[in-house]
């Protein structure tokens, strides 16, 4: 099943995303399970939260996935919403 993990960042903790995204990236490529992943952006391009989709077989294999996110340990996201996607075009 595909899962959406939509995170929303706190307000002003661009620095703690900044400090753990090597951790998160590592987190990404070594998990096997995420097929999309990138950050929301405000109006001036900065990064304020992230969209990524995983392919996993329960929802709470996503949920564990995002409880491991080294973004998610370091207090970063003031939401985290796991929700099964559905594929239809792409």
């Amino acid at each position: 099943m595909r899962v959406a993990l939509i995170c929303r960042d706190k307000p002003g903790h661009l620095e703690t995303r900044l400090a753990n995204r090597a951790a998160h990236l590592d987190h990404i490529n070594t998990s096997g399970v995420v097929e999309m992943a990138g950050p929301f952006l405000n109006t001036e391009g900065q990064m304020t939260g992230s969209l990524l989709v995983l392919n996993v077989e329960t929802l709470e294999q996503a949920q564990a996935w995002a409880d491991a996110d080294p973004y998610a340990k370091a207090g970063l996201f003031d939401s985290v919403t796991v929700t099964e996607w559905k594929k239809v075009v792409g």
